[in-house]
């Protein structure tokens, strides 16, 4: 590969949060035409890194180059105004105004008598789109867009504003596989164009597939920084955790009688006739496409979402409808697929959030006990093997991975016999999942019912005692493990689709 000189050039950074150590001595350089992946375990340091970059933190220690000059970056603002973007995973746009008026924000041409000229501004986003080889229309109302789509936008905002590196931070966690081949070939139009690109993600297939050049961080430390030729996926997850994960031997466990039982569940227009069982000790996964109607079925059977026929009983009890109370009492705990927005409460301390699902216990005459909540935060955080700084830092003190320790460990403080779990891995590190698929596959051994919803095919052939498959709000198919692989999975959730093309 030829070197250039770099765009962008960070040199033994150091950050420090008390007497926490986010990043020690960490060096990484951007070059121009080049994806660049930084990859490391959830809590590693990239999200600091990532702050400095972007303006939001400044290092203790340390110089950044930006073109070869030394600068300081005390803002966001003074960091757009060095060329640098960040592209967040779920990017925050004005929703009732146009595409290409979130685009231009404080900056819209304008006209004689400071009137914004509404198409200067359409024609320079329909140009910046084409750029990009996507065909969105800059009139259409942000309000609808797509995850991918929004993503979009914030790359042709960049665009609008010169920068030459564009941070991507788990671009592709909420896509579908189609959306993800887009922003593929939309990073290549930016390579192409010179720009650098640093792309922060869990899927190692992804950053095989896509970059040139890797950092791998662990601890805070940098542990390598160099060209992915020559290096192979074992390589890398052994570079960000230190150590060989073990070979996944499958838990035996004992089956035991029904314990979730789900009847013709139907909520017209979104799932229909839905039927199915999840047994003591086993795990059931739920799999299909973006959209097939999994999620929504787990919100109907836990009470967030109503259904319009059917039912759903809990060792032999029928559950009401549109009452997550009566779910919990019957023993359903649910982690959802968006920790953040529905499984925490991002500004309570870390001991709130862990007792939430457990304050009644943890009262008396309606006053919650803080002695006991301390203790009963304390102590599943020590079985979950949390990391943190103190009970009482807030939730977003944490990283990613413990955060979904954390949702997880909230509904096992009430020991439930049944427990749903929507992407239980999304968005966190290798190491961190395997502890995650190994804590739920203990749970099926202590007799819990698990009902799990992913995404990812390796994931449910190495979790499910049994794989039901939905497509366009139906159930398709059910495969025992021994009988599943990646292609009869897809096979069924794709069929429909198949046979219209």
């Amino acid at each position: 590969m030829t070197e250039t000189r770099p765009i962008l050039a960070l040199r033994d950074a150091s950050k420090a949060f008390g007497a926490i150590n986010a990043l020690e001595n960490v060096s990484i350089e951007l070059h121009p035409g080049e994806a660049h992946a930084l990859v490391g375990e959830n809590g590693a340091g990239k999200s600091t890194l990532v702050k400095i970059l972007a303006g939001v933190h400044l290092p203790d220690r340390g110089t950044l180059s930006v073109n070869g000059e030394r600068t300081l970056l005390r803002s966001p603002a003074e960091a757009r105004e060095a060329g640098i973007a960040i592209i967040h995973q779920e990017p925050v746009q004005f929703p009732d105004i146009s595409i290409a008026e979130n685009i231009f924000t404080g900056r819209q041409p304008l006209r004689s008598g400071r009137r914004i000229d509404r198409k200067a501004m359409d024609d320079e986003a329909t140009m910046l789109f084409g750029r990009l080889g996507v065909p969105l229309d800059p009139d259409r109302i942000a309000r609808g867009l797509s995850i991918a789509e929004q993503q979009i936008v914030e790359i042709a905002k960049a665009l609008s504003l010169n920068a030459r590196v564009i941070v991507m931070d788990e671009p592709t966690a909420a896509l579908s596989a189609v959306e993800v081949e887009r922003l593929f070939r939309v990073v290549e139009t930016l390579r192409a164009d010179g720009v650098a690109v640093l792309f922060i993600s869990h899927r190692l297939e992804e950053v095989f597939g896509l970059c040139q050049r890797v950092t791998v961080l662990r601890d805070g430390k940098l542990v390598m920084s160099r060209e992915l030729a020559g290096l192979s996926a074992d390589d890398l997850v052994h570079a960000m955790v230190g150590r060989e994960l073990e070979d996944h031997v499958p838990q035996e466990t004992t089956i035991g009688d029904p314990v979730l039982v789900v009847e013709r569940l139907t909520r017209e227009g979104v799932f229909v006739d839905i039927s199915f069982e999840v047994r003591a000790g086993e795990i059931v996964a739920l799999a299909g496409l973006v959209g097939a109607g999994r999620t929504e079925v787990a919100s109907a059977i836990f009470g967030i979402d109503r259904f319009d026929a059917g039912r759903v009983t809990v060792n032999g009890k029928e559950l009401g409808r549109g009452s997550p109370a009566k779910a919990m009492g019957a023993g359903i705990g649910f982690v959802p697929e968006d920790r953040r927005q529905q499984g925490l409460v991002m500004e309570q301390s870390i001991a709130r959030n862990l007792s939430l699902a457990s304050l009644r216990r943890l009262s008396k005459f309606g006053l919650i006990r803080a002695a006991a909540e301390r203790r009963f935060a304390r102590d599943w955080a020590t079985r979950l093997q949390l990391k943190y700084g103190r009970l009482s830092d807030p939730m977003t003190a944490l990283s990613g991975g413990n955060q979904q320790k954390a949702v997880l460990a909230k509904w096992l403080g009430r020991s439930p016999s049944v427990l749903i779990v929507d992407e239980p891995t999304r968005g966190i590190d290798v190491g961190t999942k395997a502890e995650v698929h190994r804590l739920l596959e203990e749970l099926a051994g202590d007799g819990v019912a698990i009902l799990v919803i992913s995404s990812e095919l390796p994931e449910v052939l190495r979790l499910a005692n049994r794989i039901l498959v939905m497509r366009e709000g139906r159930l398709v198919a059910d495969f025992d493990h021994a009988e599943a692989s990646e292609q009869t999975i897809v096979a069924a959730a794709t069929q429909a689709r198949a046979a219209a093309a």
